[in-house]
């Protein structure tokens, strides 16, 4: 009796992962156990980096806020103790859009602050 084997199944499972895989440099693209092992290490850096993106933006939010801030005399840290004291309750990603493109607005709050 032959041996039995899926071969569709196996190979529309490579194909799956080829298909995932093109674009990639070298035999990443083509290579099935090069590009297995490529597209394996790409999920576990999609999976960290959606953590590091959320870091990333913080840390721009609060550059830009400082940078805002620093035109009227306050650091950030003053900035935002204040802003806590006075019961102002803006997220980061909201103060750092009004300081880079709503400057006026942005004044007012720290004028509100002071």
């Amino acid at each position: 009796m032959p041996r039995s084997v899926n071969a569709v199944a196996s190979r529309a499972r490579r194909k799956k992962i080829l298909k995932a895989t093109r674009g990639y440099f070298g035999r990443g693209k083509n290579v099935w156990t090069v590009a297995k092992n490529k597209y394996e290490k790409g999920l576990q850096y999609a999976y960290r980096d959606r953590k590091a993106k959320k870091r990333d933006f913080r840390k721009i939010w609060i550059q830009r806020i400082n940078a805002g801030v620093r035109q009227f005399g306050l650091s950030y840290s003053q900035f935002m103790g204040s802003l806590k004291k006075s019961n102002i309750e803006l997220n980061r990603k909201v103060l750092a859009d009004l300081a880079m493109n709503h400057p006026e607005a942005f004044k007012a709050i720290v004028d509100k602050v002071k």
